[in-house]
């Protein structure tokens, strides 16, 4: 489910953790990063656990409107096209995901009932949600549509989701973009009669790239003050104290993976550095970063330091 991206994020964010808090120790950033990695794979199980607390929902608002008589025929109808969903009710009879979600001890959505309420009363306005009820008889492809759609619509833009993971877990928010594209990718592919196509991702299954991660950030700390002086000189027109942190830390994490790690090609560094540097600096600043490196690469080359092995890698 990770990325090399979104690993190199956390080792910046780890970094930048490292430079804020003068007395940390390198050993507790590496723990700081691995626990990242796992939160990553809990905020999964977070938002299928709304899933199932969204139909769980539902399902008491049926009970109650066919109590009350004043409700219309229409308002019935519509609560049961959504809780009779086959996609919401695989997940609701899903043994496996109760389990992960009891042994997480995640948030229990049931108890945030007015983010529920808002969630469904946007759910229930949306055009999607009108088309859907409309259908007689919806066949199981119309319910993975429709819960796809939802999902990417109502639930995966929803500003107290954003809020909410912000609050609870540091790096959640940066998380969220990522979890969210790889749980919409899953939901389009469920067979409901399938048990197993719903895929539980583990941080063992992403063992190199987490060990990408902590060997560059172990680099990256062990070696913070020769890759300081790598920048001097390079940024004629800035002073160190002008150089925002973030911009300082990206600089560093690219120089070390640049220096540390032969096998990756400079291209691919420098790509990558670029592009986080585009979504975490301000557009000054990504100009800046982007100099530094173009300027950077250009020198280690010039001067044989790059060492990269195999073909094409420079």
């Amino acid at each position: 489910m990770l990325t090399r991206r979104h690993i190199r994020i956390k080792v910046m964010q780890s970094v930048y953790s490292f430079n804020i808090g003068k007395q940390n120790k390198l050993e507790q950033e590496v723990l700081f990063f691995k626990e990242s990695v796992e939160q990553t794979f809990n905020l999964y199980l977070l938002l299928l656990g709304l899933l199932k607390s969204l139909h769980a929902y539902a399902d008491e608002q049926l009970v109650i409107t066919r109590k009350n008589k004043i409700q219309s025929e229409d308002q019935i109808n519509a609560l049961q096209k959504f809780t009779q969903n086959r996609v919401l009710l695989f997940l609701k009879d899903h043994e496996i995901l109760a389990k992960q979600l009891d042994n997480k001890k995640l948030v229990k959505w049931d108890l945030e009932f007015k983010f529920l309420k808002d969630l469904f009363k946007s759910v229930s306005a949306s055009q999607v949600f009108l088309n859907y009820v409309e259908l007689s008889n919806p066949s199981v492809e119309e319910d993975l549509k429709f819960v796809a759609k939802m999902f990417k619509n109502q639930i995966a833009t929803s500003n107290y989701l954003y809020d909410y993971v912000e609050d609870n877990c540091l790096t959640w928010a940066d998380d969220l973009p990522m979890v969210n594209t790889f749980l919409l990718k899953m939901l389009k592919h469920i067979d409901v009669n399938s048990s197993q196509t719903l895929t539980f991702p583990r941080p063992s299954e992403n063992k190199e790239d987490t060990d990408f991660g902590i060997q560059l950030l172990e680099k990256v700390i062990a070696n913070d003050s020769k890759l300081q002086e790598e920048l001097l000189g390079k940024t004629p027109n800035w002073d160190a104290e002008r150089i925002a942190q973030l911009d300082n830390v990206i600089l560093k994490v690219a120089i070390a993976e640049l220096l540390y790690f032969p096998m990756i090609p400079s291209k691919v560094t420098l790509n990558e550095y670029l592009e986080i540097a585009k979504d975490y600096s301000t557009p000054k600043s990504n100009n800046f970063v982007n100099g530094v490196l173009d300027k950077l690469v250009k020198e280690f080359d010039h001067e044989n330091r790059l060492n990269k092995t195999g073909r094409g890698l420079l």
